[in-house]
């Protein structure tokens, strides 16, 4: 048979480039960017490319599979992993209730239309609010201080890059990652257009990462975003350069946050951030003077002690400048569906609705912290977790002091995965259930919409079948819902549709949104306004508008006043806490950061070859100051120790880190049953981070990962053949 083209998107990070896959005999042969998207315009990254390296991958689990006593797995059929989890999962829900049960979603279901609200609504279903995901190891108090600013966590602005002229980037490397809570194709195309009209892109970072080196860098020192947006915010303040017109129009709290940050002069705290007060000084008025500029910033800044805070201070700066609803500044993307109006009119977009058993956090948008969920397991009395599904996941890997959750998963009555592979936390679940790879389902940028540079909608078709019996997430919730007589899904929603006779479905739901939306057709009434239909006969996408419209910050906010509230209890106990930590202490002079890699994703690309090739070892960045200190050479096994863990990793002497911190790449150290992932060694960089429910924000529950306490320990130098190792000796 010929082979044919088939138009689709990348779901591996937020840009979701357009592809074309070469299609023979129901199998992908090929994967090339996609020259008539829109807006990627023939870009793809060699993730998304290589994405047929797992579509085809023979350790990728195509049946389904039940573990046996010693561990290994053997295939069994879909009705009888079914009706035993239906009949296990009923047991534990009579015996323990509905909070004995919990799910944990990884971070690729967020590129699934389908699955996270599938999820939800089954854990819904049956009662239980033990909904767990990486958003905890990333996001979540990005959207906590968007609940404090706006009223909801689902209104988060976005830079508005075609028309900036100072873009602040605060703990972000778009070049590699291609944005995040930011969706924009050819990013590092927009980041040299804003050069290229006049305007300048500075970035805040203590390594000169890829992004860093191309543009202005500002090295800081680990964990220091908080010192230095307070320090941004007293200079506008104190030196008058704050827009009092549109403070007037936009917040409240104002004086408030004058009196907070006013201690926080640079000179003060340069000790904390290692910029130099001057520097400082001058950003504040660049920003301030600027005709539009905006503050961004992403993982870096989520993933210190103080993350909410550095978020909502990020925010600050951009209404105090007059940047916020504003053309060039941090805008409000808007799109055909109103999700945040919806799920907020559902009460869908909680903050503190329920609370953790362990640690008393608040849950984020529905979801407890990650890091307590091996505690949840172990520690007996009522709601404890007994039933624990992971679908998308491997928080093995993911979560701090990994090797906790791993004993706790062996307490479990019941354990489900739901996953392309046997990784390092699927390996000890009683099932393994065939998921589909994002050619294999239909899909839709639904949980992107707002954070789209350039209002833009694509639906995609199946490229491919479903290798061997690989299902769909929500269909299999739906078949496990079945068996113990529950229905996945909002309620009304299926009480509504049931009156017209029709199933919900994730299509049906998406064709609903888009023609009761603003550009939808209203079943009619609107010609020439949107369906999923007229969508489907534009595979490569549709652009909405050429910009997102500014002025609308009254629709967004969903604070009764409709203003943005700068004065908050919560985060005036933040700074107190800021400023009464005391360092690191001489046994930790060294301070760890995380990074991206352009070939890895997380903990799920290891097993490409196509990505693995050349020389992939796993090594931490160290300073040649440092590495002279302790005496390591470049290609050295070395240790590296915080108060939680330790592990070993081969060094790799750079300068692109400054003098006391280091950096490691988080997603290796695999075991599992992926061969080349396993036998790339590495080791797992969160086990030096603490899972204790203290050393959580507690804002947001979200895990301190960036700017942990460490040490670098020498050992015996590292020949060629020897792998990296990791141990968990505190």
């Amino acid at each position: 048979m010929p082979s044919h083209e088939r138009i689709t998107y990348c779901r591996i990070c937020e840009p979701l480039c357009g592809l074309v896959a070469t299609v023979q005999d129901g199998e992908v042969q090929q994967l090339r960017p996609d020259r008539e998207h829109p807006l990627s315009r023939g870009f793809a990254c060699p993730k998304g490319i290589a994405m047929t390296e797992v579509q085809n991958d023979p350790d990728r689990v195509v049946h389904p599979l039940r573990r046996r006593p010693d561990g290994g797995f053997d295939r069994t059929t879909w009705n009888e992993a079914l009706d035993d989890i239906g009949a296990r999962l009923t047991t534990i829900l009579k015996q323990g209730g509905a909070s004995a049960v919990g799910w944990y979603l990884g971070n690729p279901s967020a590129f699934s239309y389908s699955h996270p609200i599938w999820v939800k609504g089954f854990m819904d279903a049956i009662g239980s609010p033990n909904l767990y995901s990486a958003g905890s190891q990333d996001v979540n108090n990005r959207f906590v201080a968007s609940q404090f600013l706006y009223g909801s966590p689902l209104i988060v602005p976005i830079p508005d890059l075609a028309r900036t002229e100072l873009l602040l980037i605060v703990g972000a490397n778009p070049l590699v990652s291609h944005g995040s809570v930011l969706t924009a194709p050819r990013i590092k195309d927009s980041l040299h257009e804003i050069v290229a009209r006049g305007g300048r892109v500075v970035v805040v970072d203590p390594r000169r990462s890829e992004t860093a080196r191309t543009f202005e860098h500002v090295p800081i020192r680990p964990d220091g975003d908080a010192w230095l947006m307070l320090s941004l915010l007293h200079v506008i303040f104190a030196e008058g350069l704050q827009d009092a017109g549109a403070l007037r129009r936009q917040a409240k709290g104002v004086e408030w946050l004058q009196h907070a940050v006013q201690p926080h002069d640079p000179e003060s705290t340069e000790s904390k951030t290692g910029i130099p007060a001057g520097t400082v000084r001058q950003l504040a008025r660049d920003l301030a003077d600027a005709g539009a500029a905006a503050v961004y910033g992403r993982t870096g800044s989520c993933l210190g002690r103080h993350g909410t805070l550095v978020s909502f201070l990020l925010d600050a700066v951009n209404v105090v400048t007059g940047n916020l609803d504003r053309e060039g500044g941090a805008i409000f993307g808007t799109g055909p569906i109103q999700i945040e109006d919806l799920l907020h009119a559902v009460g869908a977009d909680s903050y503190g609705k329920v609370h953790s058993r362990i640690g008393d956090f608040p849950d984020v948008l529905g979801q407890l912290p990650a890091s307590v969920m091996a505690r949840e397991i172990t520690t007996p009395g009522t709601g404890q977790i007994k039933a624990l599904f992971v679908s998308s996941g491997n928080p093995v890997l993911s979560v701090p002091n990994g090797q906790e959750l791993e004993q706790a998963l062996g307490e479990l009555d019941l354990m489900v995965a739901i996953d392309l592979y046997v990784t390092d936390t699927s390996l000890h679940a009683d099932y393994v259930l065939p998921a589909t790879t994002f050619l294999e389902r239909e899909d839709f940028p639904a949980a992107f919409l707002t954070f789209s540079a350039k209002p833009y909608l694509q639906w995609s078709d199946p490229v491919v079948p479903p290798r061997g019996e690989a299902r769909q997430e929500w269909e299999i919730i739906e078949d496990i819902a079945q068996r113990i007589g529950t229905v996945p899904a909002s309620a009304w929603a299926v009480r509504a549709l049931g009156k017209l006779g029709l199933k919900l479905t994730p299509s049906r739901m998406i064709d609903l949104g888009l023609r009761l939306g603003p550009k939808g057709d209203l079943f009619g009434l609107r010609r020439g306004g949107l369906n999923l239909a007229k969508l489907r006969r534009h595979p490569h996408g549709v652009i909405l508008d050429e910009h997102h419209p500014v002025g609308v910050l009254k629709k967004k906010v969903f604070h009764k006043d409709k203003r943005v509230h700068l004065d908050r209890q919560e985060i005036a106990e933040e700074i107190a806490a800021l400023r009464s930590e005391n360092g690191h202490g001489p046994d930790f002079p060294l301070r760890l950061i995380g990074l991206r890699e352009l070939r890895s994703h997380n903990s799920w690309m290891h097993n490409v070859e196509k990505l693995m090739q050349g020389d992939r070892r796993h090594a931490v960045r160290v300073h040649p100051d440092d590495a002279a200190a302790v005496g390591v050479d470049d290609g050295d096994l070395c240790r590296v120790r915080s108060a939680s863990g330790a592990i070993e990793l081969a060094v790799k002497i750079t300068d692109e880190v400054s003098r006391g911190t280091i950096a490691v790449p988080h997603g290796w150290g695999h075991r599992g049953e992926w061969r080349r992932a396993a036998d790339a060694g590495g080791a797992n960089v969160n086990l030096l981070a603490s899972s204790a429910p203290e050393d959580l924000e507690r804002l947001a529950g979200m895990a301190h990962l960036n700017g942990i306490p460490v040490r670098l320990e020498a050992l015996a130098p590292m020949s060629s053949t020897t792998e990296a190792r990791h141990s968990a000796e505190a």
